[in-house]
């Protein structure tokens, strides 16, 4: 694993800031996090992200869990979930959750919308075949419009459940009856969500370190 063994030196602070977007600043503080979850160990397993009292309540914790150990989140090839993880990873994964930076240009903006939405597909694509299930759009739908704070738990249930109908219509069309939906690809989930604005409402909080305020 990426694990330090002691406090980062400052060379491996900087070249985590240019793979993760924080500043040293940030990613000291964040080490501190990791320490105090990991109880000062080198690496963190599941049972220790299961004892934090903010995601106790996040609906999508179970993902939010398993998110930190996919491999696919590591910005490196290869799939599959490990049992650990180090400073480097849990770092990594972190980043996705970070808002944009204010001074970004638009390409950069999108380029951050890909990647971020292809963390919250790998999210739902739980059994690594690259399609996720109409009701598994449905959920991320819901959470991304609950988040932005503007609508209630119903109101955005409601939306999610229109949404998943239509996605259904476009995607599935006529079938016939001998005929098996495969699923949402991919490149299917970044054209229906087109129209939301995620780069700001993933975000999590949990050690007392709230994403939405990691920008530089």
């Amino acid at each position: 694993m990426g694990g330090f063994h002691s406090v980062p030196q400052d060379h491996r602070y900087r070249d985590l800031a240019d793979k993760t977007g924080f500043s040293l600043e940030q990613i000291g503080n964040l080490h501190n996090r990791f320490k105090q979850l990991s109880h000062n160990e080198d690496t963190l397993r599941k049972d220790d992200f299961n004892k934090i009292p903010d995601l106790a309540c996040n609906p999508i914790r179970a993902q939010i869990i398993e998110a930190f150990f996919d491999k696919r989140n590591f910005q490196s090839h290869g799939g599959g979930t490990v049992e650990e993880i180090g400073f480097e990873e849990f770092i990594t994964v972190m980043s996705y959750f970070r808002p944009p930076s204010l001074n970004m240009s638009e390409e950069q903006r999108e380029e951050l919308r890909r990647v971020k939405l292809r963390f919250l597909f790998n999210m739902h694509d739980t059994d690594n075949d690259g399609t996720i299930t109409l009701e598994e759009y449905r959920h991320v739908v819901e959470e991304l419009l609950s988040r932005s704070g503007a609508l209630c738990r119903e109101t955005a249930k409601g939306i999610a459940d229109a949404a998943m109908l239509e996605v259904a219509s476009i995607s599935m069309g006529h079938m016939e009856p001998d005929e098996f939906y495969e699923g949402i690809t991919f490149e299917h989930f970044l054209t229906i969500l087109k129209g939301i604005e995620i780069e700001s409402r993933m975000h999590i909080r949990f050690l007392n370190v709230d994403t939405t305020v990691l920008c530089k």
